[in-house]
C-alpha cells in the first residue's frame, strides 16, 4: 500500500510566505510543479483611486448581478482554476486550490462573486494579512463580471479600512483599473505595515447592504475615465 503524499503546502508555511513578499504558482496541473514568486517589482491597485471607465460605472449602477461574499468560495477557486479557450492552461492546481480552501475555513481567504439568480457568473478570490488584500485570481461568464467584482472588492475594502490591495504582477487587465508597480523594497515596506493593522474584511459590526457599500463607493472621487 502506498503511503500517503504529505502536501505541499500548509497554511502557516503559506501565510509566512506571503507576509515576507512570496506568492506560488503552479507550472501545470502537476501538484509537484510549485514555484514561489518575489518579482523585482510588484503591482499594486490604488483602492480608493481606481479607474473606472464611463461604460462600467454605468452598467455598475444597474446593478445587473447579486453580489456575494464568501458564500461559494470553493466554486469561485475551481472557476478560476478553470481552462478556457483564452486561458488554455492554469496556474492554479490541485494543490493550492485545496491550501486556499483551507486558508478561506481558516478566515484568511475569501471570495467575491456575481449571481444572475442561482448562477454563479463571475467573481475573484485572495487572501488577507492584516489590512492587505492579495488578489489571486478572477473569471468571468457573463460580460462584466469580474470587473464588477474587482470594483465590488475595492468598495469593501475602503469600508473595511484596508491600506494595500496587491495584484502580484501587473498585465493590461489590472492595469486598465489603474494598477501600476513599485519596487520590491517599496512594497515590502507597505506590507509590513498593513500587516499590523486590522483588516475588517466580512465587515462585521458595519450596517448597510452589499448594494449600500458600492454605492457610497461610487460617490466618492474615483477616477472615472
Amino acid at each position: 500500500m502506498n503511503t500517503p503524499t504529505p502536501p505541499i503546502l500548509t497554511p502557516d508555511m503559506v501565510l509566512k510566505a506571503y507576509a515576507q513578499g512570496y506568492f506560488p504558482m503552479a507550472s501545470n496541473e502537476d501538484p509537484d510543479e510549485i514555484h514561489w514568486f518575489n518579482p523585482p517589482h510588484r503591482a499594486v491597485l490604488p483602492i480608493q483611486a481606481v479607474k473606472i471607465s464611463r461604460s462600467l460605472h454605468q452598467l455598475l449602477k444597474k446593478k445587473p448581478f447579486e453580489i456575494k461574499v464568501d458564500t461559494a468560495f470553493d466554486q469561485v477557486i475551481e472557476a478560476c482554476a478553470t481552462a478556457t479557450p483564452e486561458r488554455p492552461s492554469t496556474w492554479i492546481n490541485d494543490e493550492i486550490t485545496n491550501i486556499f480552501k483551507t486558508l478561506h475555513r481558516a478566515g484568511f481567504a475569501h471570495s467575491v462573486e456575481c449571481w444572475q439568480g442561482d448562477s454563479l457568473v463571475g467573481g475573484l478570490y485572495g487572501l488577507t494579512l492584516g489590512s492587505a488584500f492579495c488578489g489571486e485570481s478572477m473569471f468571468s461568464r457573463v460580460s462584466g463580471a469580474s470587473k464588477i467584482a474587482l470594483i465590488h472588492l475595492c468598495a469593501r475594502l475602503d469600508s473595511a479600512g484596508f491600506t494595500l490591495l496587491d495584484c502580484q504582477l501587473l498585465n493590461d487587465y489590472t492595469a486598465q483599473f489603474g494598477a501600476y508597480e513599485i519596487p520590491k523594497a517599496t512594497y515590502l515596506e507597505q506590507l509590513s505595515i498593513a500587516i499590523q493593522q486590522p483588516g475588517n474584511f466580512p465587515l462585521k459590526g458595519l450596517k448597510g447592504a452589499e448594494s449600500s457599500i458600492i454605492d457610497d463607493f461610487l460617490k466618492k472621487a474615483l477616477t472615472i475615465s
